[in-house]
């Protein structure tokens, strides 16, 4: 059984990464971002809660994020191991996990601030069936429209200037202390994610000793 957490900026490939992995590897990718994006979709009490804070550019607080991940985790569905995206996002939340499971790597992938900002506000989500697509690497077929359901793409709320650039602030504050935490006890393998999605995938196997893809 193997057990991972992949940590990095928006944008950064985190989602990519990790689901190339799970499919190869027989593990369950767990998305604290995609839970949080269900429920906002379906108009949950929680989805309005997470609504409110990322259109103000904030983080979704420890305790809430905690009792997602908890929850979720409680399901025990990951027979062969999972890799988990979006958590922790703080010291407090790096040291519940690390009490709670343990941890075979933590894979951070690492970009530029400008990078960042590059690829969040290229980012676009079909506004009828979630569908995530990014204007410089997953172009729609048909401009606007979703390849999927025929849905407008729109921009997400909280990918603006402003609220990027407080989310960068949070992020860096936070993922500094957690990364120091993880290398005194864990296996961590900084990756510089600016690369093609095929070379920063084998940066991340051969610095885990992964084999390569099947």
């Amino acid at each position: 059984m193997r057990k991972y957490v992949i940590i990095g900026a928006q944008g950064s490939g985190k989602g990519t990464q990790s689901l190339l992995l799970a499919r190869d590897l027989d593990l369950v990718h767990i998305s604290v971002g995609d839970i949080f994006r269900w429920h906002v979709q379906n108009h949950t009490k929680l989805g309005a809660q997470v609504r409110r804070t990322m259109a103000a550019g904030e983080l979704v607080g420890d305790d809430l994020v905690e009792g997602v991940v908890r929850d979720r985790l409680e399901q025990h569905d990951w027979n062969y191991g999972f890799i988990i995206d979006g958590f922790p996002r703080s010291r407090r939340q790096a040291e519940f996990f690390l009490e709670s499971y343990d941890i075979d790597g933590v894979i951070h992938l690492d970009l530029p601030d400008a990078e960042v900002r590059r690829r969040v506000l290229a980012r676009r989500l079909c506004s009828r069936c979630g569908m995530d697509y990014n204007l410089i690497a997953d172009r729609p077929t048909q401009e606007g429209r979703c390849d999927v359901c025929g849905g407008e793409l729109v921009t997400r709320e909280d990918d603006t200037e402003e609220s990027i650039t407080e989310r960068l602030r949070h992020y860096r504050a936070k993922t500094t202390p957690i990364l120091e935490l993880f290398g005194r006890k864990e296996y961590v393998v900084t990756v510089d994610a600016t690369p093609s999605i095929e070379s920063v995938q084998a940066t991340i196997r051969d610095g885990l000793r992964l084999p390569a893809p099947r």
